[in-house]
């Protein structure tokens, strides 16, 4: 990590209580080519993984809901998103965590996974990159119930829906999630499944 347009820089660390919030204070040199001092905290949660499932057959997606307190407080009114299913790497390369979170959020248990791009997912405050992920399912991949581990206390609940009202369930506002609206319309631009 180094930029010649960046000098001086010092951390102080803010929080580590669930994840990591730092205080950066650096020299940042302008496209004018002065130099100003900036102030900008970074919150680190560790890098993550999102997928798709669908289904050519049943022309359905997989997704999950699941209470979120950011958006609570963000006058999300009962706090609950619709979302692809996802997880923080925790040590695991991106396919294995990816596998692993499929299994334990919705029951189903892939093999295959197809990575379709990497992106940040709120540069101006978080460092965290996702890793983008389809995969097809069928029934017969159902092992379990999902729902997410208890240990974390997770209450997932696994939703099964029809490609056209997910895609419709964007433009209604019912589905709001950002990597989620992403993976449906890379399906829809690249016609995993039919509109």
């Amino acid at each position: 990590m180094s930029d010649k347009r960046i000098k001086n820089i010092k951390k102080e660390l803010l929080s580590d209580n669930w994840y990591t919030l730092n205080k950066f204070t650096f020299d940042f040199q302008m496209n004018n080519g002065d130099w100003v001092t900036q102030i900008r905290e970074c919150y680190d949660r560790g890098n993550g993984a999102v997928i798709l499932l669908y289904n050519r057959e049943k022309q359905t997606v997989i997704l999950v809901k699941q209470f979120r307190m950011p958006t609570y407080v963000n006058d999300n009114k009962n706090g609950f998103l619709i979302e692809a299913c996802a997880g923080v790497l925790d040590n695991h390369n991106p396919e294995d965590c990816i596998r692993k979170e499929v299994e334990e959020e919705t029951g189903y248990k892939i093999k295959t996974v197809q990575k379709v791009f990497e992106a940040y997912s709120s540069p101006g405050s978080v460092t965290e990159i996702l890793h983008y992920f389809i995969a097809e399912y069928s029934d017969q991949m159902k092992v379990s119930e999902g729902g997410g581990l208890a240990s974390e206390t997770e209450d997932i609940e696994v939703l099964e829906i029809p490609f056209v009202e997910a895609i419709k369930m964007i433009s209604l506002g019912e589905i709001r999630d950002i990597k989620t609206i992403s993976l449906l319309q890379y399906a829809q631009v690249n016609r995993l499944l039919e509109c």
